[in-house]
């Protein structure tokens, strides 16, 4: 995770040019954009008023006609209506003026270092903060923000308060927020105005081991001084991000910002290609004890609320270098940048406050491949302490909806510009346009690049992408193996033994057999408190995860749609995904024991036909329940109007007309033959109001028989529809059944109970979910 100050995000005010959210920072934009244009023309529109009356009304009826149409798109269109008026900052590169010397009364205006470590501080001083100051030829310098006590002070330490970094001069300073660990950006500058070489970027509680950087990063970047280096191999062309921690003997641990479907990517490399170092310009130390780990992996990895993690990598593993087109998460409390990627240390201020630096370094990462330097990853360099405390999955939203394509996004993003800053701006206003972060980003950028300009900092050459050379010719070199440790796994609640070979091939054969099936969830319960949840659960295993829930979120990748009318949103999904094998549909309160799903034939429908309770029939005359008889007139009705084979088949299938069957429809299969079917079905029933668990069941009567169902596929359900007061998750949940119901998963903790009992069926859970 991310350091102490970032953990419990607190309400404080925000500098004037700060934008709190991206749906604000558009509808602002568009508000603005108008008001400006009105006010520099409204002489113009004066006289052609008085002079065409009429056809400036019409201009006026017809762009107002415009504007309207604007809010009708839906909410990605409108992201990307507004990104196309995002400005693109207009700068003399050449006429930027220096930033003004301080004078001999501003404190340290006169020292120089080259190198510094670089830590946000939000509260009082710690003993790790405190040996940080004693390493031996490194500057500490200390960021403060508006949670910082007034009083601070540690003996070796240069302090930057509020009101200091107010006085610097840097442009970059107008768009930070004050209570935030993204000031750093000040103290990044300060420390390359006063001589930086080199920056240790770090976090206040981590302890350097050994209390000597130089002893575990790459300080001197002399070629002819460095040995050769491995390297990420390029054997499979679609691989464009790692998990680190596999190479350094922990494959259960995953990087915060890894995006989530790769957590179960647990091989190691076949082998490594060896490359010449000396351009590792970026080096990502990893940190014994609490690793830089995300909230899902915090929240669901501990035996127990109160244990403190001490997860160890190994030491002795070697450094290992990522190619062009190859990424990995990097963070700020755990790195060295050299001078030459000073330009990377910028922290953008518009995404949360747990995406920040992750966004950064994939953003860094890709500027880096233009002037030919590299990401290496180190063993570990520092230990930091767990001092179990609450991290909110809110705070990592910009990572698990956004990751996985903003790295697709960088790989194919390209350049033409001159020089290495045009290209740095031209990436991000281009991020803006992808809504990766806003238009804030962009002016914080050209703060930034002006700033480092205004400095004396000269921009590294630019040097022709390897990217473009094709991924087999990429930082090619001879082979070399290197088989990673199987280090323990204690912290997990259980050690790794000689069985996990085999519960990996499980996961293998389970990823196989359903791993062109969508499954589609629909979340009755808090979607903030779940949904990344049960991504991460049914990711593993299935092609992707859809999530639907009555109100959506467009931060969480949530799609709206009422449970009553489920059905009907699925041809959206069926359009979408027209490749898939099958279609699952899930509602949250049913659990899917995936690993007796085995045997179920993915080429027929399954649905819980067998199941009792869940599947039944009432008569439609003589039927006491209202509901049920409006039901049955609008089931005839649009029975009577199925062509020939739906209306057959479903008349075959129920017998006795005067009847209608309903199905608690919690967890059904559809696959791909059936796809076209189920969409014409759900034409034919236009806008009549016939609820998901009627016409679920009507579906599928009128595509096939019964008697072809795959109904032994879930026909072991557990399905209690009454509950005493004592029933626990424990004594409803079995791990023999195909499903469960009802399980109700209404937030984190719940889920951890879950997991912990999935286990029984699927032991990797406990180590990747």
């Amino acid at each position: 995770m991310m350091v102490q100050d970032r953990v419990v995000p607190k309400t404080v005010p925000t500098p004037p040019h700060h934008t709190p959210s991206r749906s604000n920072n558009r509808n602002f934009a568009k508000r603005l954009d108008f008001a400006t244009w009105a006010s520099e023309n409204s002489y113009k529109i004066l006289a052609v008023f008085l002079v065409i009356g009429t056809v400036a009304a019409l201009f006026f009826l017809r762009n107002a006609g415009d504007s309207a149409a604007l809010l009708c798109f839906e909410q990605s269109n409108s992201a990307k209506s507004a990104a196309h008026k995002i400005h693109y900052p207009q700068i003399s590169w050449s006429n930027v003026a220096p930033v003004r010397p301080l004078g001999p009364s501003v404190p340290y205006s006169s020292f120089k270092s080259e190198k510094w470590i670089l830590v946000s501080v939000s509260s009082a001083p710690t003993d790790a903060l405190r040996a940080l100051t004693r390493i031996k030829g490194w500057q500490l310098l200390a960021v403060g923000n508006s949670e910082t006590p007034t009083d601070w002070s540690v003996k070796g330490a240069i302090y930057l308060s509020l009101e200091q970094q107010a006085q610097l001069g840097f442009r970059s300073v107008d768009f930070l927020p004050y209570s935030s660990y993204v000031r750093k950006s000040v103290g990044y500058l300060f420390a390359i105005q006063h001589g930086a070489k080199m920056i240790f970027d770090a976090d206040d509680r981590a302890e350097v081991l050994g209390s000597d950087l130089g002893r575990h990063f790459d300080t001197d970047l002399v070629e002819q001084k460095h040995p050769v280096l491995l390297q990420y191999s390029h054997a499979n062309p679609n691989r464009t991000v790692v998990n680190p921690y596999i190479h350094f003997g922990q494959r259960s641990v995953w990087p915060r910002g890894l995006p989530l479907d790769h957590v179960g990517d647990v091989a190691h490399e076949e082998f490594y290609t060896e490359v010449f170092g000396g351009r590792q310009f970026i080096q990502q130390g990893l940190s014994n004890g609490l690793p830089d780990v995300d909230a899902v992996f915090y929240y669901t990895r501990k035996s127990s609320g109160l244990e403190s993690f001490d997860i160890r990598f190994d030491e002795d593993a070697p450094k290992v270098v990522l190619p062009q087109g190859m990424m990995v998460p990097v963070n700020s409390f755990n790195t060295l940048y050299h001078s030459q990627a000073f330009w990377g240390l910028m922290l953008p201020v518009s995404v949360s406050s747990m995406a920040s630096d992750v966004i950064r370094g994939y953003w860094a990462q890709r500027i880096l491949w233009e002037i030919g330097g590299y990401v290496a990853v180190y063993p570990p360099t520092i230990y930091r302490m767990d001092k179990v405390e609450a991290y909110p999955f809110s705070e990592e939203k910009d990572l698990h909806v956004n990751v996985n394509r903003l790295i697709k996004f960088l790989n194919s993003w390209r350049s033409n510009k001159r020089t290495l800053f045009e290209r740095i701006l031209h990436l991000s206003y281009a991020m803006a346009e992808e809504g990766f972060w806003s238009e804030q980003d962009v002016k914080m950028t050209a703060a930034w690049l002006q700033d480092l300009l205004a400095i004396g900092y000269q921009q590294p050459r630019l040097m022709s992408l390897e990217l473009d050379r094709g991924r087999a010719a990429i930082g090619h070199g001879d082979k070399k193996e290197f088989v990673p440790k199987k280090l323990p796994s204690v912290h997990l609640g259980v050690e790794e033994t000689g069985t996990v070979n085999f519960e990996i091939g499980n996961l293998i054969r389970w990823r196989k057999h359903f791993g062109n099936v969508v499954l589609v969830m629909h979340l009755g319960a808090p979607v903030d408190r779940t949904a990344l949840e049960w991504r991460l659960l049914y990711g593993r295993i299935f092609k992707t995860v859809i999530i639907l829930a009555e109100q959506g979120s467009w931060d969480l990748a949530v799609e709206q749609c009422p449970l009553g009318h489920a059905y009907k949103y699925l041809p959206k999904v069926f359009e979408r995904y027209s490749g898939a094998e099958g279609f699952l549909f899930l509602q949250d309160n049913m659990i899917l024991n995936y690993w007796n799903l085995l045997q179920a034939d993915r080429t027929k429908l399954w649905i819980t036909d067998k199941v009792k309770d869940s599947w039944f029939t009432k008569p439609k005359l003589g039927n006491a329940d209202e509901w049920f008889l409006k039901q049955g007139e609008m089931v005839a009705q649009v029975v009577s109007n199925f062509p020939v084979h739906f209306q057959t088949s479903y008349k075959e299938s129920m017998g006795d007309e005067d009847k209608i069957t309903f199905c608690s429809s919690e967890l059904f299969y559809i696959p791909g033959r059936f796809v076209g079917d189920f969409a014409d079905l759900v034409g034919l029933v236009g806008d009549l109001d016939i609820h998901h668990k009627i016409a679920v069941p009507m579906f599928f009567l009128s595509m096939d028989s019964p008697q072809n169902f795959d109904s032994d596929a879930l026909a072991k359900t557990v399905y209690k529809t009454k509950l005493s007061p004592n029933d626990t998750f424990s004594s409803i949940y079995t791990a023999q059944a195909p499903a469960v119901f009802p399980m109700k998963v209404q937030n984190e903790v719940d889920f951890v109970k879950l997991v912990r009992l999935m286990a029984s069926g699927d032991p990797l859970l406990m180590e990747l979910v």
